[in-house]
C-alpha cells in the first residue's frame, strides 16, 4: 500500500494526478492522500469527487512538521512507501514521513516543482529516493543534471473521452487554445499572431487566470474573432476540440523562467485528431513536429501567424495531421499503459 503526498488537490488543471491517483486508487493500492494545501477552488473534472473525499488536507506548518503529521495519521496502517507527487514540498513530506515510518519514498517531477528546490537539495532528495519519475524529457533533464536517477514516464490521455471526429464546416479557420491565463502560456503571442493572420479565423480561448483581464483588454482590436470561454472540465471539453480545425500551444518561458513541461492540452488535442501548433518551449518538441502540425520558436508571433496560415490554406493537409495526430496519440500517450507503466514502476520501486 502506498500513501501519496501531493501538493493543493483537487486542481482542474492537474488531470494528470487525478488519472495517476485513480489507477492507484482502482489497483487498490492507494492507502491515503494528504495535500500539502487545499485545493484551487476550481470545477471538478469526472471522476475527481469520490477521490477529493479521501484526500486530507495537511495542518498550515512547514514540511517537518507536515510530515510529523502524515507519518503520525500513517502510523500502524501497513504503509509500504510514501509517494511525493511534485519535486518540492510534497516530495519533502513524503520523504520526512517515510523516515519517520521507516519505508521508501519517492517523487514524481512535472516542470516548475524541480525548479523550486536548490539543485544539491534536489541531488540529496533523489539519491535518497526509492524511485524518481519525470513526465517529460524537460523536467527528466533538469533531474539528471542534479544527479538523479530518473524514470521517463509520460502522462497519457482518455482515448475514449478525447475522440476524433470529423471537422467543422466553413470557410473561417477555427483555432482553439486551452490554458491557464498566465505568462507562460503565451496567449498574448497568440493574440498578436491571430491579428497578423490575412485569411479569416476565430479564436476560442479555454481558461481562466491572473491575466484574464489582460488578454481581454489585448484581444479588442480584434472584435468578435476572439471568444473567451472560460474554464472549462472534461465534460465539457471534448466538443471544443471537436469544434476547431487547429489547436494552438503558444508556450514560452516567462520572466521568473517558469515553462510548461508537456501541457494537458497537447496531448487531448493528439487524441482528438487535430493538428497542433506549438512552440519550442519546454517538452512540446517531444509531442508536436511537422507530422501532426507545426514546431515555431517561442514568442515570434511572426512565426506562428505563418504556421496558421499555411494550415488555414490547406484543409487537406490539416486533415492528414489530424490523422497522424490521432495515431500518435494511441502509439505514445494512451491513457491506460501510461497508468500502467506509472503503478508498475512504483510497486516495482516499493516492493
Amino acid at each position: 500500500m502506498i500513501a501519496v503526498v501531493t501538493s493543493g488537490f483537487p486542481r482542474c488543471s492537474e488531470t494528470f494526478a487525478l488519472n495517476e491517483l485513480l489507477a492507484l486508487q482502482a489497483r487498490g493500492t492507494l492507502a491515503a492522500v494528504f495535500a500539502t494545501k487545499p485545493g484551487d477552488g476550481s470545477p471538478l473534472q469526472p471522476g475527481a469527487g469520490e477521490l477529493a473525499r479521501r484526500v486530507e488536507v495537511l495542518p498550515p506548518g512547514d514540511a517537518d512538521q507536515q510530515a510529523a503529521h502524515v507519518a503520525e495519521r500513517l502510523r500502524g496502517s501497513g504503509v509500504q512507501a510514501v509517494h511525493g507527487y511534485f519535486a518540492h514540498r510534497p516530495a519533502a513530506v513524503a520523504a520526512g514521513a517515510a523516515r519517520r515510518l521507516q519505508v521508501p519514498f519517492g517523487f514524481s517531477a512535472h516542470a516548475r516543482d524541480v525548479r523550486k528546490v536548490g539543485v544539491a537539495e534536489l541531488r540529496d532528495r533523489a539519491r535518497a529516493a526509492a524511485c524518481v519519475v519525470a513526465c517529460n524529457p524537460d523536467v527528466a533533464a533538469d533531474l539528471a543534471a542534479a544527479g538523479a536517477a530518473v524514470r521517463l514516464l509520460p502522462h497519457g490521455v482518455d482515448l475514449d473521452r478525447f475522440a476524433p471526429v470529423p471537422p467543422p464546416a466553413g470557410d473561417a479557420l477555427r483555432l482553439l487554445a486551452v490554458g491557464r491565463l498566465v505568462s507562460k502560456k503565451g496567449f498574448d503571442v497568440l493574440l498578436e499572431a491571430c491579428a497578423q493572420l490575412a485569411r479569416p479565423s476565430a479564436l476560442e480561448l479555454v481558461g481562466d487566470g491572473p491575466l484574464a483581464d489582460d488578454l481581454r483588454l489585448a484581444a479588442t482590436p480584434l472584435g468578435d474573432r476572439v471568444t473567451f470561454a472560460g474554464p472549462l472540465t472534461h465534460e465539457a471539453l471534448p466538443a471544443r476540440y471537436a469544434a476547431c480545425d487547429v489547436v494552438v500551444v503558444p508556450s514560452v518561458t516567462d520572466a521568473d523562467g517558469d515553462r510548461d513541461g508537456l501541457p494537458n492540452v497537447v496531448l487531448e488535442a493528439l487524441a482528438s485528431g487535430r493538428p497542433v501548433i506549438g512552440t519550442d518551449a519546454g517538452a512540446l518538441a517531444s509531442a508536436v513536429d511537422d507530422t501532426v502540425g507545426a514546431l515555431v520558436p517561442q514568442g515570434d508571433a511572426g512565426a506562428l501567424a505563418a504556421a496558421i496560415g499555411r494550415l488555414a490554406a490547406d484543409p487537406d493537409g490539416r486533415r492528414r495531421l489530424g490523422t497522424a495526430a490521432r495515431r500518435r496519440a494511441e502509439q505514445r500517450y494512451g491513457l491506460a499503459a501510461s497508468t500502467e507503466r506509472f503503478i508498475t514502476e512504483l510497486e516495482r520501486a516499493y516492493a
